[in-house]
């Protein structure tokens, strides 16, 4: 029986956060899930596209692998996922005769492990930790609010997590830093991929992106280029749900 573990992206075209992030993501669960052939897929098309032209690297989409390793006779076909929610982006991973896995964050997630696997302290009274998340106008936005009223159940409410385009942005976190008098501010991606978001809307020095807001608000502003993939213990949780995915269909 030929069997198949498709490690399913919406992928970048910064190639240092790729290697740090997704590829390594491929090769340890190559190394960890040996009796399976790992693949990739990528579903923004953008970023496909990106890559082929200029790069000359060609990533298939989740249907174009999906459809070749059934043409290649792959009868157990896993796809994990490494989106952050059950958006958008995760809903093109539905496919018949396949079994899809968990994003970082859902119903089930285990929170407490997730702010564990980030390293978080409490910062300094007047330092706040503020992630930038993509957003979605999907309903599964609602985990970003989930995860932040865990953060803040544990005493870590100044580890605030705003978004591109979800229904928390950072116009929304600009009254709680003001009436927190917060005087510093590190910043960091809510992402698997410090990529085009990461570099541009939030630490660009353009006069919308999150560091320069910031900045001319009168905060000290540290800007961290660090996915949420380049920590080993979320990608740790990725393996063990892919595992509990296995496991399930087994049983």
């Amino acid at each position: 029986m030929k069997k198949a573990i498709v490690i399913a992206s919406f992928g970048t075209s910064y190639a240092e956060t790729r290697e740090k992030t997704i590829d390594t993501i491929e090769k340890e669960a190559a190394g960890r899930f040996k009796d399976y052939e790992i693949f990739k897929a990528y579903t923004s098309n953008m970023v496909r596209a990106i890559l082929k032209k200029r790069d000359s690297i060609n990533v298939a989409s989740p249907k174009e692998i999906i459809q070749e390793l059934k043409e290649k006779g792959f009868s157990e076909i896993y796809i994990q996922p490494t989106h952050i929610i059950p958006g958008e982006e995760y809903e093109k991973l539905q496919f018949e005769n396949t079994v899809l896995g968990q994003p970082l964050l859902h119903e089930n997630a285990d929170l407490d492990e997730i702010i564990k696997a980030l390293e978080l302290k409490k910062p300094e009274d007047d330092t706040a930790i503020v992630f930038m998340g993509h957003g979605s106008s999907h309903e599964a936005d609602k985990f970003y609010e989930i995860m932040q009223n865990k953060l803040n159940s544990q005493g870590l409410e100044n580890v605030l997590i705003g978004t591109v385009e979800g229904s928390v942005e950072l116009k929304d976190i600009l009254p709680i830093l003001a009436e927190r008098k917060i005087k510093k501010i590190e910043l960091y991606p809510f992402m698997m991929v410090a990529g085009d978001h990461a570099h541009n809307d939030m630490a660009g020095d353009e006069e919308d992106s999150w560091y320069t807001i910031l900045k001319n608000e009168g905060y000290e502003v540290n800007a961290n280029l660090k996915g949420l993939g380049e920590y080993p213990m979320i990608r740790e949780i990725l393996y063990k749900s892919l595992e509990n995915t296995i496991n399930c269909r087994r049983d």
